[in-house]
């Protein structure tokens, strides 16, 4: 299948590796459909990926493991809002960015993961009962870990 984007022009993704939110997203119900991208300059190395809708080629959420931004992040989700995505013994867990004009100000919503069950390709995004912020800055984290890596 042949997508249009705004970010990345017209990209072909597997049919198979379509993720599907049966319920949608936060604010966005009507679009279910979406791909898991990234920058192909950029590979997968940086770690920013985008998740861009098939319905709306306008909008597309760039996205991260959240352990990129906060190591210990172990949120408790209950299988009720799991049933949707079906059983997974390991399922990908991605949170999205928000990249303001101030960089320094960018965060992670660490309060609503997306949990992508790999083996059916269906997701949810989840709203926790844990106390982890919708905003969580990491700028600072991820100037640390580039420095770091430069170091080595």
């Amino acid at each position: 299948m042949v997508i249009k984007t705004r970010i990345f022009g017209e990209v072909t993704v597997d049919d198979e590796k379509l993720i599907h939110f049966p319920n949608g997203i936060v604010g966005f119900p009507e679009l279910q459909d979406f791909a898991l991208t990234h920058d192909s300059e950029q590979g997968d190395q940086g770690g920013i990926r985008w998740m861009q809708s098939v319905q709306e080629p306008s909008f597309a959420m760039p996205v991260v493991d959240p352990l990129v931004a906060k190591e210990d992040y172990n949120p408790t989700v209950e299988d009720d809002l799991l049933k949707i995505i079906g059983e997974c013994e390991d399922p990908l867990v991605l949170v999205t960015i928000t990249v303001p004009s101030d960089l320094t100000k960018m965060s992670v919503n660490l309060k609503a993961p997306l949990i992508i069950n790999v083996d059916t390709k269906k997701a949810a995004q989840v709203i926790l009962e844990d106390d982890y912020p919708v905003k969580f800055f990491i700028y600072d984290i991820l100037k640390k870990r580039k420095e770091e890596k430069a170091g080595d």
